[in-house]
């Protein structure tokens, strides 16, 4: 079953290679300077390379959108995206693999009553506007400085075309490499939270997560996706937008492989941090959009955009938008019939409850409302449920309703020591094992107990305070803390009884 669930993450990871990645070569290919297999071959390699090392960056903004947190509704989630893309891509439309991922990830949240999470989506969706505008400028930028540079030394025209092969091939592992650390997210990124599969050591040699096993599988089938149909969508964005030069392919790929490094890099980011500069959002983006920014910004650059197929790009802006409300809408209908019909969980309640502990720690906090005391113990099945009560009947500020459920929302932990053996001491710290031993047998209600009774413990599980010095060593910290979560949680089938017990 894990691995039938895993089928529409590959389905969409074909649909990815068959859409998003022809973009890496798709000018490159059109303007016949780099044959379709080479282009194929290269993309393959590095897609997968950039998948497995750089992809848990983007991945990370993806899951807090919306953490599904079942397999059925992973591969509900994700059946419906596939399917959005494949139908845009019949049709010859470079459109977003990431707009259509965020709408059925959107779709999952609504069915399942989960919050969404604004922040997150904000950030994202801003990136789909960002994101075109940016390339455009990038290639604009690098095709005046390129005109200039080739005006003032001389080179062989046979020369030009041979350096023009050699930077498009070059440049296209660069952005192959940067499509599988960003939109790998997109592949496998609903898979995460309910990933099944475990550590992998070889030898002491190759260490692999199991997040790294998952993005090497949804890699593969992105490269199967680039070999077995990418090739109508490379010639849409090679040929139909605007003409290309070889020059202006080299510069547009370059241009969108950028943005997709910069959106996907958490060296970058935190290069960022240490020189106390605001961080780039680490958010999966569509290559898509990318590379007909490019192609624009190339346009603009040699004619004022004159030469701009407008009717083919109206077509196309079209396909951006109607990708993830039809993912959305389609998600939804899915995962009504994924869980009434073929009787499949598609998502696990994450409960909510003022308990004793949650009331204290909102005291502390000076966040405890008088109105909180009607619903003390009472367990909601849903955070919309929750939120809506505490806005609409006790009349809550909504400033302070999503910081109260922060709180309140019930994660059952329980620290095990054979769990604690199978954690990896050289990434945790030796300090830090030594602190979690001492908690061997505890239960806790919240995720935030455990951190307080950890940071009690040992100084080594403290977050700093927020300042740009300490942003790299929190981020670090928090990474350790969401393995606890995942590592010693209750598992769902044993929650009932758990709360019982401990309420």
């Amino acid at each position: 079953m894990v691995w039938f669930y895993l089928l529409s993450g590959i389905f969409l990871g074909w649909s990815l290679g068959a859409n998003d990645a022809a973009n890496v070569f798709g000018t490159a290919v059109a303007t016949k300077m780099v044959k379709f297999r080479t282009a194929a071959i290269i993309a393959s390699l590095f897609v997968i390379i950039g998948a497995v090392i750089s992809g848990a960056g983007a991945a990370h903004t993806l899951g807090k959108l919306g953490a599904v947190n079942a397999l059925g509704g992973s591969f509900t989630v994700a059946l419906a995206a596939a399917i959005t893309v494949a139908w845009m891509t019949k049709l010859g439309l470079p459109v977003s693999t990431t707009q259509a991922i965020v709408g059925a990830i959107v779709g999952w949240d609504l069915f399942s009553g989960a919050l969404i999470d604004t922040g997150a989506l904000t950030k994202i969706v801003s990136t789909w506007v960002l994101n075109p505008i940016l390339t455009g400028f990038f290639a604009f930028v690098l095709y005046k400085a390129s005109m200039f540079l080739l005006k003032h030394v001389k080179v062989h025209l046979l020369e030009l075309d041979m350096y023009t092969r050699i930077g498009l091939i070059l440049i296209g592992a660069f952005g192959a490499y940067s499509l599988g650390a960003n939109n790998i997210a997109n592949v496998m990124g609903v898979f995460v939270t309910a990933n099944p599969f475990k550590d992998l050591n070889l030898f002491d040699i190759l260490h692999l997560s199991g997040t790294q096993i998952l993005f090497f599988i949804g890699g593969v089938a992105i490269a199967v996706g680039i070999f077995t149909y990418s090739y109508k969508v490379m010639k849409t964005v090679g040929k139909s937008i605007f003409k290309l030069s070889p020059i202006s392919a080299l510069i547009v790929v370059l241009a969108e492989s950028l943005v997709l490094f910069i959106f996907a890099s958490e060296s970058l980011m935190k290069l960022l941090i240490s020189l106390h500069l605001p961080p780039i959002p680490l958010v999966p983006v569509s290559s898509s959009q990318a590379v007909v920014g490019g192609v624009i910004g190339i346009g603009i650059a040699k004619g004022g955009g004159r030469a701009i197929n407008f009717g083919t790009l109206a077509k196309i802006v079209w396909g951006w938008v109607l990708t993830p409300i039809s993912a959305g809408i389609m998600s939804f209908f899915a995962l009504f019939f994924m869980q009434n019909v073929f009787q499949q969980r598609v998502y696990v309640p994450v409960r909510y409850a003022i308990t004793r502990p949650c009331a204290s720690k909102l005291k502390a906090l000076n966040l405890w409302q008088p109105q909180l005391k009607s619903v003390k113990d009472t367990i909601f099945d849903n955070a919309r449920d929750f939120k809506y009560t505490l806005i609409l009947k006790l009349k809550i500020n909504k400033k302070l309703v999503n910081k109260i459920v922060n709180y309140a929302e019930i994660y059952p932990l329980k620290i095990d020591s054979t769990k604690i053996t199978e954690l990896d001491e050289k990434w945790f710290g030796k300090n830090r094992i030594l602190a979690l031993k001492k908690l061997n047998g505890s239960v806790f209600i919240h995720k935030w107990q455990l951190v307080d009774t950890l940071s009690a413990i040992s100084n080594e599980w403290k977050f700093r305070p927020d300042t740009p010095q300490n942003r790299l060593y929190n981020r670090a910290l928090k990474k350790r803390y969401d393995k606890l979560f995942t590592t010693f949680k209750v598992p769902y089938d044993s929650v009932k009884d758990f709360l019982v017990k401990v309420l």
